[in-house]
């Protein structure tokens, strides 16, 4: 390839997005299509949940039953099969795969700032970029009718979340690589942002929602999550959700599958930079759990790991959490790696402007002797997730419109950013294309969550609250 093949220029590559608007109009993403054979809901979930715990699924459908937006939280593989049977523009981007509104929040950089950003890639994979903001706005127009906001109400919050990528996007296209690279939306970025949107009282619930996130650091979960037994730190039970180690088994099968989690963890260093992974050495493991984690990925295999460094007031609580592939994998291009929590930490690097310092991954065998891949991550380091279902019309349209502009800085670091911008352009064609779609799509999630409640109810599944 020669360098103007791999480097074409600005003029070249807003041809191309000119030139994919012709073949896909904008105007055509507001169609949702029709299912294509095997596309049913529920078995969908049923094929997803094959290889997870089977003493699990009762609580993942337990939860997606609680309304339908914990219905669509839990079904990103049922979207993706609706989108990955239509017309797509091609111009690809890392996707986060599931970038529903609860997957943005706050937490801490390396540099303990607090920022906002895309928050979840166990889907991540390259893809159309478009998905992801479909993804995103069908997520407020679900959350929006169980706020009871009227459907125009619902539809100016899409536009205005789908208007803040194409602006945002525009923004992006005209900036150098490492500007593009470097930008971020920290707390004092944010305040800029919303100091005229939010209102006074908005203003006091977001340094209110600030002050939380930062409270909940690695001490809040040590402290939450550990009591001390016989005069020794250990992991609090609290069944189905956390059990630890001693209480999932005991004797020799407890001693093989500790020795295990010790060998994930030490192996794990490895896909560290060294410094990171000398920080890491510092520690000893002191004990473990199986931890029951959101709505779709319950059922994976997922453990939390205590580390005590200098003391045992010293604690690093570390996640390792399963990686299957992604629900993205059969609509897209193979992912370039072996290992699926490779995948995750590559993709999560790509999209995110910091990631935590301890990220990475490593394959391990667990109770039932066959090798699964994780990705291994701090449990909580500083986090603030949203609420929509306290937000008013005019708050959800701000937070969306703050997912709406993160997204694109992630898409902007790996995709084509002069393409899509081209594409997007400078009216609001696809904006108003996506809240068709988001209705659409929230009808269909609908008539899908009554559809896994007819399951229960038929007892083809089963499904148990905790």
């Amino acid at each position: 390839m020669s360098a103007r093949e791999a480097h074409p220029s600005p003029y070249e590559r807003a041809a191309r997005g000119k030139a994919v608007r012709r073949r896909l109009p904008r105007s055509a993403h507001a169609g949702l299509g029709p299912r294509t054979s095997g596309a049913d809901p529920v078995e969908v979930l049923e094929r997803q949940g094959a290889d997870r715990v089977p003493e699990l699924l009762p609580l993942r459908y337990g939860r997606m039953l609680e309304s339908p937006f914990a219905f669509y939280r839990g079904a990103a593989a049922v979207m993706a099969a609706d989108l990955g049977g239509r017309p797509a523009t091609g111009i690809e981007a890392q996707l986060c795969g599931d970038a529903h509104l609860l997957n943005f929040g706050l937490f801490a950089s390396p540099e303990r700032h607090l920022v906002f950003d895309v928050n979840d890639f166990d889907e991540t994979l390259p893809g159309p970029w478009e998905w992801d903001v479909k993804r995103l706005a069908a997520s407020l127009a679900v959350a929006g009718r169980e706020n009871g906001f009227p459907e125009k109400r619902r539809r100016e919050v899409v536009r205005g979340t789908v208007r803040a990528y194409r602006e945002a996007m525009r923004g992006f296209a005209g900036m150098g690589n490492l500007d593009v690279w470097y930008a971020h939306f920290d707390t004092e970025r944010l305040r800029v942002l919303f100091a005229d949107r939010l209102g006074k009282q908005g203003r006091r619930l977001m340094s209110r929602r600030l002050e939380s996130a930062r409270s909940h650091d690695h001490l809040h979960a040590f402290r939450q999550l550990t009591v001390v037994v016989d005069g020794a730190r250990r992991i609090a039970a609290d069944p189905p959700l956390i059990v630890p180690l001693s209480d999932l088994m005991a004797g020799d099968p407890r001693a093989e599958l500790e020795e295990r989690l010790r060998l994930l963890v030490e192996r794990y260093g490895r896909s560290l930079a060294s410094d990171r992974r000398h920080l890491l050495e510092q520690f000893r493991m002191a004990d473990a759990a199986r931890k029951v984690v959101g709505v779709g990925s319950v059922g994976t295999r997922c453990w939390i790991v205590l580390m005590l460094g200098r003391d045992d007031d010293d604690p690093l609580i570390l996640q390792a959490k399963e990686a299957s592939p992604s629900v993205l994998a059969p609509y897209v291009r193979p992912s370039p790696y072996a290992n699926e929590g490779q995948r995750v930490v590559c993709g999560q690097r790509l999209m995110q402007a910091v990631s935590d310092i301890l990220l990475g991954w490593e394959r391990a065998a667990g109770f039932d002797g066959q090798e699964r891949d994780f990705y291994v991550r701090q449990l909580r380091d500083w986090k603030g997730t949203a609420r929509p279902e306290t937000m008013p019309p005019g708050r959800l349209q701000a937070y969306g419109e703050l997912c709406g502009a993160t997204l694109a800085r992630a898409h902007a670091r790996s995709g084509d950013r002069i393409a899509i911008a081209s594409y997007l352009g400078g009216g609001d064609a696809f904006e108003r294309a996506l809240a068709e779609f988001a209705e659409a799509c929230a009808d269909r999630n609908e008539q899908d969550f009554r559809a896994l409640a007819e399951a229960v109810r038929s007892g083809r599944v089963v499904a148990r609250r905790a």
